[in-house]
């Protein structure tokens, strides 16, 4: 068994000591400091190598060394050139450090520490920012990942692949420590995390500014989520940033930039009648690593049994006159029905059958086959197009995955899930922004299913159309828009344009954005004034922000079939150069040449072993999520014999290979004693249903309930004593549909955002037969359950 300590699984020392984030929270965004401490406890010097994940949209602006009294910032360099200078750094016996983002995913980074001598220490110093996503319920999310999963490589693909040395997460030989810092215009209600906190300390009177820490002993098994909570939040607002004095003047960093927040308010009118049309084909990861806990607090909740449950909800609620079907994936891809069918009692009864027996036994995470056989199926007339992808995440080949579905936007809109700690958020974000959807995350204690019925909503609403921005700015300035085009939008989510404004105007002092759309054929508009005047305090976070949104445009341009075209490459490589922000092509590099001494002796290659989940089962290493330590998490190559000085360069993480590499994850099985399957293998009695999910499997397609013996063991009551409370002259399935809208009222009312679509389906029905004696069932059915549910309450 493993033997650890501050030692790797090869009982080799590891040099990286503790982590250090501090995060500092404006409004809706946030500025992400790490500082990993490093000390060379052995006689001989080290190269450490890191893979770790960091939030897919993140724009990396800072990255330094210290090392006694001498402070070294990197500069961003084309990807080669800094890789070499890395190289012959390291060859003449200088210290270098070098960090850059895979090619294949935007959310993984390798850092390299290259000669640290015996006994030396150093500290490494990463800054990111990014903007913070909106939740159902109007939070904002940051998450620090401290999961990175094994990647799957597709079939055929070529790349290197990184082997990764683990421990248990329990013996994690690294510490981390994690402070929030928090300021609003708005008062801050609250601030949650799926992690132990310390009490909040709010700084002033009016609770705009305040402070978190995590609380001491993190265990290295979950991401950090941070969940922030503002009074009034959600306002339009527009921030204005000066440019950057040493900048080229009219270049985007010289210039003044905007960042603005758009929250679209829809007429009541519109939104109440949702859609009862569309086409809704679900896509379900089958892979291997669907069968892992979502999380660790209940190992008996698998990904694929909260994914079983929530479809078998999405098809309860869809509405009748729609078209639906479901994918399933792994190294293979299946589906329920060849084509999308009409959903009726027949269909969905079929469907909910297959549903239920549905195992996480695909295989790999082949994602791009069944995408293109979706998009391959012709669309129906007037039945728009829905994507809902369950997935966690676990893709290498994700860049490749996000131009599929870009190149199909036109065609569908796509709502994505990712599951479990560790979901590729590059992944999930990145399809859902490119085909004008929206992504949730489901890890840590959260239910998958008020999201996925939240997303529902969102696919259920009419679709905003003829999106258009104007700008009236005042006469000699004008903006120049840096973000893609708006092409979605939805009732409470934020709406992000960055611009480069151009010239001056000496008198006028505000300007005036606004956006133009038609929703269900009524042309509605919104506007925000916002003063020119430039936001003190802002350091240059809106000039990297909007610089990281033009860089992924353009990579997106670059990718991806082919050779990289030189002119958009070239224009990319400069202005990653410029704003000091990393890309796919640039990386950040920093030499120590202020040293005379050269370290002597050959280099040893050391590489920090991941955290892994246990289950007593083989191969749930190579499955399950392989948790790092926050932020700077660490997936690690596997250890290697001493190498001779520079020939430990990072070209064997993220080499640039013809047809493009990925990082493939392995966890290293060499330091565990695997169990035989059969004999670890124990019966465990099958947890009861969930009562909501048996009411609900128990409805039909049109929305209405049988009275039966099992919808009167879900209500806790006899047949008899349900068949006697029925008044003599009604419907017995009027009745039974009454006594479920009266259960889900009465008793559910905390999970009512799952039950919400299915209880108006079922409202509707009732109302569709005309029944008479609706209140005396009411009455009676308040008698029968110790309710006091009002006709009204139930949408009757």
């Amino acid at each position: 068994m493993v033997n650890c300590g501050l030692i790797t699984a090869q009982k080799e020392p590891v040099p990286l000591k503790s982590i250090e984030v501090e995060l500092k929270v404006k409004d809706h965004v946030a500025t992400v400091v790490s500082t990993l401490n490093y000390k060379n406890e052995e006689d001989k010097p080290l190269e450490a190598v890191f893979v770790f994940p960091l939030p897919g949209d993140a724009a990396v602006c800072h990255f330094s060394a210290q090392i006694g009294q001498t402070h070294i910032v990197a500069e961003v360099k084309e990807k080669q050139q800094a890789r070499e200078e890395y190289d012959d750094a390291l060859s003449s016996g200088q210290q270098a450090f070098l960090l850059e983002e895979s090619e294949q995913s935007p959310d993984i980074f390798s850092l390299s520490v290259g000669s640290l001598p015996p006994g030396e220490s150093t500290s490494i110093r990463l800054e990111y920012v990014t903007e913070l996503a909106v939740q159902a319920d109007d939070g904002l999310r940051f998450c620090l990942p401290a999961v990175l999963n094994p990647r799957y490589q597709p079939q055929g693909s070529e790349g290197p692949s990184v082997q990764v040395s683990s421990v248990p997460a329990s013996q994690v030989p690294y510490s981390l420590s994690f402070c929030v810092q928090v300021s609003s215009p708005h008062p801050i209600c609250k601030v949650e995390s799926s992690c132990s906190l310390e009490p909040l300390q709010y700084l002033n009177s009016d609770q705009t500014q305040a402070t978190v820490k995590l609380a001491a002993g993190h265990k290295f098994d979950r991401d950090v989520e941070v969940l922030i909570y503002y009074k009034d939040a959600h306002q339009p607002t527009a921030v204005v940033e000066a440019g950057q004095a040493s900048a080229q003047p009219g270049s985007l960093m010289g210039d003044p930039a905007v960042m603005v927040s758009l929250y679209p308010e829809f007429p009541q009118s519109v939104m109440s009648s949702l859609a009862s049309s569309g086409e809704f084909v679900f896509l379900m990861d089958r892979s291997g690593s669907m069968d892992c806990p979502i999380n660790n607090s209940k190992p008996q909740e698998t990904r694929i049994s909260s994914a079983r449950d929530t479809l078998l909800l999405l098809l309860k609620s869809l509405p009748m006159g729609c078209y639906f079907n479901i994918c399933s994936f792994g190294s293979s891809f299946e589906h329920i029905f060849p084509k999308s069918v009409e959903y009726n009692e027949k269909t969905m009864e079929e469907a909910v059958k297959k549903v239920e027996v549905m195992e996480a036994n695909l295989g790999g995470t082949e994602i791009l086959q069944p995408l293109q056989h979706i998009y391959s199926q012709p669309c129906i007339p007037n039945q728009p197009r829905q994507l809902f992808v369950f997935t966690d995440g676990e893709v290498g080949n994700t860049k490749e995955v996000i131009d599929h579905v870009k190149k199909n936007a036109g065609s569908h809109r796509c709502f994505s899930f990712g599951i479990g700690e560790g979901a590729s958020s590059a992944l999930i974000n990145g399809i859902a922004k490119e085909a004008g959807g929206h992504a949730q995350f489901i890890s840590g204690t959260d239910r998958m299913q008020p999201k996925v019925m939240q997303s529902l909503k969102f696919a259920l609403q009419p679709a905003v159309e003829e999106i258009s921005v104007t700008w009236d700015l005042p006469k000699g300035v004008s903006a120049t828009v840096l973000s893609p085009p708006i092409t979605t939008m939805f009732q409470g989510q934020r709406s992000l344009l960055y611009a480069q404004l151009t010239g001056q105007s000496p008198g006028a002092s505000d300007g005036c954005v606004m956006v133009k759309y038609s929703l269900a054929g009524h042309p509605s508009q919104n506007q925000l004034k916002f003063s020119l005047k430039p936001t003190e305090d802002t350091g240059l976070t809106v000039h990297r922000l909007a610089a990281r949104t033009v860089i992924r445009s353009l990579e997106l341009e670059v990718r991806p079939y082919g050779e990289p075209q030189d002119e958009v490459k070239k224009k990319l490589v400069e202005l990653s150069v410029q704003s000091g922000v990393s890309s796919s092509f640039t990386a950040f590099i920093a030499v120590n040449k202020d040293d005379g001494k050269s370290v002597q002796g050959p280099l040893v290659r050391r590489n920090i072993p991941t955290p892994h989940f246990g289950y007593g089962r083989p191969l749930m290493m190579r499955c399950c999520a392989m948790p790092d330590p926050p932020m700077m998490a660490m997936a690690c190559a596997a250890p290697q014999p001493p190498m001779p000085v520079g020939c430990a360069g990072p070209q064997s993480f993220f080499k640039k290979l013809k047809g493009g590499g990925d990082i493939q994850m392995l966890a290293d099985c060499a330091p565990f004693d695997v169990l035989d399957s059969e004999e670890n293998e124990v019966e465990t009695p099958k947890p009861r249903k969930d009562p909501l999910l048996q009411l609900v499997s128990l409805q039909k397609a049109s929305g209405c309930w049988l009275l039966d013996a099992d919808l009167a063991d879900v209500l806790g009551k006899t047949s008899e004593e349900v068949e006697k409370s029925k008044p003599a002259p009604v419907n017995k399935e009027v009745y039974a549909t009454i006594l479920a809208l009266i259960w889900l009222h009465g008793f559910k009312m905390d999970a009512k955002e799952e039950w919400e679509l299915l209880a108006g389906k079922a409202a509707s029905w009732i109302q569709a037969q005309k029944a008479p004696f609706v209140s005396e069932c009411v009455k009676a059915g308040n008698a029968l359950l110790g309710c006091s549910m009002k006709k009204e309450a139930l949408g009757l």
